[in-house]
C-alpha cells in the first residue's frame, strides 16, 4: 500500500510499515518538509496515499474522496505510544478498506468513518 506519514510519526514507525512491505513516503529532511497542509493534501491525493499523522485538522476531508486518513490523537503521546497506536490500526485494516476511510485513533477507543455516510 503506498502510504505517506507526515513529519510526527516515529521514524520506528516508517521502518515497521516499510518492513511490512508498504511504500511509505517521508518527506523528513527533503525540500518538501514543512509544505502547507494544503499543498500536503493535494500530493497524497495524486498520488493515492494513505495519511498517517497527528494532524486532527485533516478531519475536515472526511466527507471527500480520499484513499484513507489515520489521525492518531493522544492525550500525552510520545513516539511508542503513537507506533503503537498506527501499527493497531494498520493491522486491523486491510488495504483494500482503507480508500475513503478515516480512522481516529485515540489513548483507547477509536473512530471510524466512511466517506460519504453521515
Amino acid at each position: 500500500m503506498k502510504i505517506f506519514v507526515d513529519e510526527n510519526i516515529p521514524l520506528m514507525t516508517v521502518r515497521a510499515l516499510r518492513k511490512m512491505g508498504h511504500d511509505v513516503l517521508d518527506i523528513r529532511g527533503t525540500v518538501d518538509e514543512g509544505m502547507t497542509d494544503d499543498a500536503l493534501w493535494e500530493m497524497i491525493q495524486s498520488e493515492r496515499r494513505l495519511l498517517i499523522t497527528t494532524d486532527k485538522g485533516f478531519t475536515l476531508h472526511r466527507d471527500e474522496l480520499h484513499h484513507g486518513i489515520l489521525i492518531v490523537r493522544l492525550r500525552q503521546p510520545n513516539r511508542y505510544k503513537i507506533h503503537q497506536r498506527v501499527m493497531q490500526a494498520m493491522t486491523r485494516f486491510a488495504a483494500e478498506e482503507w480508500p475513503g476511510l478515516l480512522v481516529v485513533m485515540r489513548d483507547v477507543a477509536q473512530s471510524v468513518w466512511r466517506a460519504g455516510e453521515k
